[in-house]
């Protein structure tokens, strides 16, 4: 039995739709983000700190390409994401979990499997969270850049 192979010709907007489809990835950072659903007066901090938050962070310009809230935000095409009103994270029950200060706000730092970290501010009276891509991993310039919005919209619980 001989086999043959045919060469697969496609038409000009089927390689289209293929080119198209490999340039998407499924772990593209903005199309995942997942809105919070915070109290009213989280919501209130949230909706403060988004009016407060930088053009650039890091050199990656704010697109938001993400779901449109006031909740979230994003720079550099899901690079660094940004989410307020998240819930209080329960890794911080752990006495041994690891945290970082950046310009007088303190996180909560997490590492999880196969991503870039995520910190959660500690000590507001709203839960903000930054995923980092693995590009990020060992910076804290994107965390020390929301410092001042932090600062300026969430008060401290303390």
């Amino acid at each position: 039995m001989t086999s043959f192979r045919r060469p697969v010709l496609l038409g000009p907007s089927a390689a289209v739709l293929v080119l198209a489809a490999a340039g998407c990835s499924t772990t593209d950072a903005a199309a995942s983000i997942t809105v919070p659903t915070p109290t009213p007066e989280v919501a209130a901090y949230c909706d403060a700190l988004h009016k407060e938050l930088p053009a650039t962070v890091a050199g990656q310009n704010r697109d938001d390409s993400g779901p449109k809230s006031e909740l979230t935000a994003s720079w550099g095409d899901g690079a660094i994401v940004l989410r307020c009103g998240v819930d209080r994270p329960a890794k911080m029950d752990d006495p041994m979990a690891k945290g970082t200060d950046a310009d007088g706000v303190n996180w909560l730092l997490e590492q999880p499997e196969d991503a870039g970290p995520r910190f959660t501010t500690t000590y507001r009276k709203a839960y903000v969270e930054v995923t980092l891509s693995t590009a990020y991993a060992h910076d804290a310039g994107p965390l020390a850049a929301f410092a001042p919005a932090v600062m300026k919209t969430v008060p401290s619980s303390l």
